[in-house]
Formats: structure tokens, C-alpha cells, sequence
């Protein structure tokens, strides 16, 4: 091997080493590194055909489909809001690890939980996070959060915004996935 390319090999080893620092000092990162065989399980799984209400004492006749509703911006709604009383608690539908728990501007208090199929459940405009952090593994049913108007909601009743978001694809209407009407 001529020195040319072991000195190329060495930066590119050098510089792989440095990215994956840099990278696993990012919260979704250190989940990936931590336990890859089951992150790879989740985003090589098959996602659900089928989702539980996410909102305790919600039925499916009780929701409305709000996907692409016009939104302040000129945004369009990426979800559908369920209405409930404020502290309602609010349930993951699907297994997955918890990859965000935190603020943002739109969503208020949110939790993103990555689950099969590589689709990230999105639920914002939380009054409070449950006793879950980033990192941990969760099951169907577990509590995320309970139901509130923070983020851009504080003007409206108390609601969870609940989105799916895919990998490379446009983000999902959980709407048919909620009130059995995917099949059909």
C-alpha cells in the first residue's frame, strides 16, 4: 500500500471517528449507538395498519378528520387534533423509544416517539410530560403526556395535535389509522 493512500485511509478514519463524536453528543444519536439492533428493528419493522386513540375516553365517532386544514402561515394541519379535558392523559399508540421530549414554538410541550416502520408519533400542545425521558423504551399505552393547549394552541381548548411523520415520505393522516378506516 503506497503512503498516499494509507495517509487518505488515516484522514478518512480520523474524520468518521470525529462525525461519530460529534454525533452521538446528539440525544437521537446516542439512542441509535446505544442499542442499534433494536432501532434498526423499528425503522426496518412494519408499521401498524391500525392505531389505538391516543386520548383516554375518546372514541373514534368522536373524531374529526383535520388533515390538511388550513393553518396561520399559510401552512396546512400535518395531523388531527383530539379534543379532551385538560390533564387528560395521553397514551403512546405504538412501542418505540422516546427520541424528543422538550418545547417548540408550534407544539408547545411535545414527545416524539419513534415506533415500527421507521414513523415517528408526534404529540404536541401537552399540559405536562409524563415520568418518561429520551432514550427510554416504551410500550403501547404508555403515558406520554397529558392533554393541554401549550405552543401555538394557548387561544383554543385544550387538545392533543397527534402526526405521524415518515422517514423520506410525507408525513401520514392518522386518521383512517385511528378510526379503522385504513383498510378501507
Amino acid at each position: 500500500m503506497g503512503g498516499r493512500l494509507r495517509e487518505r485511509i488515516g484522514f478518512v478514519l480520523a474524520a468518521a471517528v470525529m462525525l461519530a463524536v460529534l454525533v452521538a453528543s446528539e440525544p437521537r444519536a446516542r439512542i441509535l449507538f446505544s442499542e442499534p439492533r433494536r432501532v434498526l428493528g423499528l425503522y426496518f419493522g412494519t408499521a401498524p395498519s391500525g392505531l389505538p386513540i391516543p386520548v383516554d375516553d375518546v372514541e373514534p365517532a368522536q373524531l374529526v378528520d383535520s388533515w390538511h386544514a388550513p393553518r396561520s402561515g399559510g401552512r396546512r394541519h400535518e395531523g388531527i387534533d383530539i379534543f379532551a379535558s385538560r390533564g387528560t392523559p395521553v397514551r403512546s399508540t405504538t412501542g418505540g423509544v422516546v427520541v424528543r421530549r422538550g418545547e417548540n414554538r408550534l407544539g408547545g410541550r411535545v414527545v416524539s416517539v419513534l415506533g415500527p416502520g421507521g414513523q415517528t408519533h408526534y404529540y404536541a400542545h401537552l399540559d405536562d410530560w409524563a415520568d418518561i425521558e429520551v432514550g427510554d423504551w416504551i410500550d403501547v399505552g404508555t403515558t406520554v403526556g397529558f392533554v393541554g393547549n401549550s405552543g401555538n394552541a394557548a387561544t383554543t381548548p385544550p387538545h392533543l395535535h397527534y402526526g405521524i411523520y415518515r422517514r423520506t415520505l410525507p408525513p401520514l393522516n392518522p386518521f383512517p389509522l385511528l378510526t379503522g378506516a385504513a383498510g378501507s
